[in-house]
């Protein structure tokens, strides 16, 4: 199946976004999605999956350093389930252990404000969460 992927980083207050190109090949970040609750993020996101004809999404589980699922990561499934019933894509949870920290660093020296840089963490960390998501074989693939 051809077509775009979307990767989603899930925080509190801020959803980092991130798509593929057409060949799933390569992620690029398209920012972060502000936080207003399950019923409004999901028409949010379902807005930008049409518009960018997303064919499977991956959205980032935090586990701890040694494999435990972390606090966020029972959201993260039940955020993952409503995102499957919502759209009816596949819906895919990916090991995004380091991801915030590494993000973090790759923009820790770019001149920008508080706010902002927020977002932009949030959007890199989707899409490293995305490229991992792209890096993984997957079945039936050559």
């Amino acid at each position: 199946m051809q077509g775009p992927v979307l990767g989603l980083d899930l925080g509190a207050r801020r959803i980092g976004l991130a798509v593929s190109d057409e060949d799933a090949t390569i992620a690029f970040p398209v920012g972060c999605l502000e936080r207003h609750g399950l019923e409004k993020d999901l028409a949010a996101l379902g807005e930008l999956i049409r518009e960018r004809s997303i064919r499977a999404i991956a959205i980032g589980l935090p586990l701890h350093m040694d494999g435990r699922a972390g606090s966020g990561a029972e959201a993260a499934r039940r955020f993952a389930t409503a995102l499957t019933e919502a759209t009816e894509l596949p819906v895919e949870l990916v090991d995004e252990r380091w991801t915030t920290a590494q993000a973090e660093r790759t923009l820790r020296d770019a001149p920008a404000s508080k706010r902002r840089r927020k977002g932009e963490v949030d959007a890199l960390a989707a899409t490293l969460i995305l490229r991992t998501y792209l890096e993984q074989p997957r079945e039936g693939a050559p």
